[in-house]
Order: C-alpha cells, then sequence, then structure tokens
C-alpha cells in the first residue's frame, strides 16, 4: 500500500465518521416532538410516572407516541405512533381491516374489543439522519389520512356501488370517532 493510497482511506474513513457522528442512534422525547412540528402539527407534552408522553393530532384526530426500547430513561431506539379510534356499537368487519392491510405497507391496523387502533413504528436503532425523523411524522400523517379516506370508501358510498358487504361494512365504519 503507498501514501497516497493510505491517505485517501484515512479521509475516506473521516469523512464516514463524520457522517455517523451526525446519525441519530436513539432519540429524546423533545427530538420527536420537534420532528412533529416540523411535519405541521401542535404537541402536547405530558410527564407521567416519570415519563415524558407526547400526544398531537392529525386530519383533526389526535395520535400518541408510545416509546419502545429505551436506551436511558430518556432516549429511545423506537416508538409506535398510535391512534386508537372507538367503534361505537361493536367491531369493524374484518373486510375493511384485510383491505386496509391489502394495499397499505406502512401502517397497521388491529381490532381491540370496541376500538381500532392505526399505529406505526419508527426505528432508529443502527443510525437514521435528523431528517428521516420529520419524514416519518409526514408519512405518518399522510397513512393517518388515507386511513380515513379508506375507512369513508366503505360508506354510504359502498350502498350505491350496491356492494352488499361493503354496504355492511360501511354501516360500522361509520360509527368510528376518535379516542379520548
Amino acid at each position: 500500500m503507498n501514501n497516497t493510497q493510505t491517505n485517501t482511506e484515512l479521509r475516506s474513513n473521516d469523512a464516514a465518521a463524520a457522517q455517523n457522528h451526525d446519525l441519530l442512534d436513539a432519540v429524546t422525547p423533545e427530538q420527536v416532538s420537534d420532528a412533529i412540528k416540523a411535519a405541521g402539527a401542535a404537541v402536547t407534552t405530558i410527564e407521567q410516572d416519570g415519563v415524558v408522553r407526547l400526544h398531537s393530532a392529525s386530519h383533526g384526530i389526535g395520535f400518541q407516541v408510545l416509546w419502545g426500547n429505551p436506551v436511558t430513561t430518556t432516549q429511545y431506539t423506537d416508538f409506535t405512533l398510535s391512534c386508537p379510534l372507538h367503534v361505537q356499537g361493536g367491531t369493524l368487519p374484518e373486510a375493511v381491516l384485510a383491505s386496509w392491510h391489502r394495499t397499505k405497507r406502512f401502517a397497521r391496523v388491529a381490532q381491540h374489543g370496541d376500538f381500532v387502533v392505526l399505529e406505526m413504528d419508527v426505528v432508529v436503532a443502527g443510525g437514521v439522519a435528523p431528517a428521516y425523523l420529520a419524514f416519518a411524522m409526514r408519512l405518518w400523517m399522510q397513512m393517518m389520512g388515507e386511513f380515513f379516506l379508506h375507512l369513508r370508501n366503505y360508506g354510504p358510498a359502498a350502498e350505491t356501488r350496491g356492494d352488499a358487504a361493503n354496504a355492511e361494512a360501511g354501516a360500522a365504519v361509520q360509527g368510528v370517532a376518535a379516542a379520548a
């Protein structure tokens, strides 16, 4: 190995180290709050039992941040964005949830009794750029909007199409409201 090659490799390693230094491999509630704000939403911070809880809203419906694996008492390698919705009068037909999961990749829906919960995981372990957090929040807000549209598609319009299964699902979807 000659000196020119060694110097080039050292500069390359220094550049990679500098780039890695800017990466986040854990996040704080403040960083996540800032990312939500950068995506255009307000954030309410509540401390409960020594843990900071973040609450926000998109499309007029509230969501919360659920912390995942802690690195310290204030840093986490992952978190889940969660939007619980109350289904008035029962549960949603399986067709509504199955249809969502067939067409969407980033956010999942789960039925828990008379609640349906839209969730999306955000993982920073291994290192992500700070801009990734704001992107993840914009993606989440987009997924929320698409889910609400998905629910509306099972509404009264299904009856005019003459689709009996969708009309039945539409009746159940009309009873979905934001959870308190």
